[in-house]
């Protein structure tokens, strides 16, 4: 009797749209848990750099500073210090370019803006997915819900049995994929949320690491925000 009634029933007695609609939301859910996990697992990587990056400005000069980061090529704060360096150097050597007509200050805040901008955009790849999933998972589940009632309803009809224990059977079997629906979407919007979350939080810090770096590039010192707006000197060095 159990074998009547169930998710092997609905599959077993499911046409080709029920089975798709499954199937899809299968796949929805995959995708969304895969980004949700490689993300999540690159946020903490991140995470940890920002706590290093703290202890940059503990070094006696700028060699010994980037020694203290993770030599992890993606870490996007030893990236940044590199491309800030490369940037100062870029500006002193060339006498022959357009940005020669802005000074240290504007043409190092413009390259640390783009270390940034490149930041955000590896943060926000994979996002769209989950959003995308958190809102179409339940449409997706509804259709699959309304069409599992439409031929459950046929065929009480053509039996002429409709009856509650004939009707509550194909009919909660259809409602099965409502619920699968939901399934789908509460984890993505969940997960959606949170990386968004941790993503501002990492971007912050990547902000007042850019901050302190225009700073240094510019005067030589590190901006101390604790102490109204004085500085922290930090030797040069390669």
């Amino acid at each position: 009797m159990e074998s009547q009634f169930g998710i092997a029933h609905v599959w077993a007695q499911g046409d080709f749209v029920t089975r798709s609609v499954a199937i899809l939301l299968l796949l929805m859910s995959i995708a969304s848990w895969v980004v949700i996990i490689v993300k999540a697992l690159a946020l903490v990587k991140f995470k940890k750099q920002a706590r290093q990056a703290k202890d940059f400005w503990h070094s006696a000069d700028f060699g010994s500073g980037l020694n203290k980061l993770d030599t992890d090529p993606s870490n996007p704060f030893r990236y940044m210090a590199l491309e800030g360096r490369e940037a100062q150097a870029h500006h002193r050597k060339t006498s022959a370019h357009l940005h020669d007509a802005l000074d240290i200050s504007d043409w190092m805040t413009r390259s640390l803006r783009y270390c940034i901008d490149e930041f955000t955009a590896r943060l926000q790849s994979g996002l769209a997915v989950l959003a995308s999933v958190g809102s179409t998972a339940p449409f997706v589940g509804l259709f699959g819900t309304v069409w599992g009632i439409y031929h459950a309803l046929v065929a009480i009809g053509t039996s002429g049995q409709a009856s509650i224990d004939k009707v509550a059977g194909p009919i909660g079997e259809a409602l099965i994929m409502t619920a699968f629906g939901l399934a789908v979407a509460i984890p993505a919007v969940l997960g959606y949320n949170a990386l968004v979350r941790g993503n501002k939080n990492v971007l912050n810090g990547l902000n007042s690491f850019a901050h302190d770096l225009h700073a240094y590039f510019v005067t030589g010192a590190r901006v101390d925000s604790h102490q109204s707006g004085n500085v922290s000197p930090l030797k040069k060095g390669a």
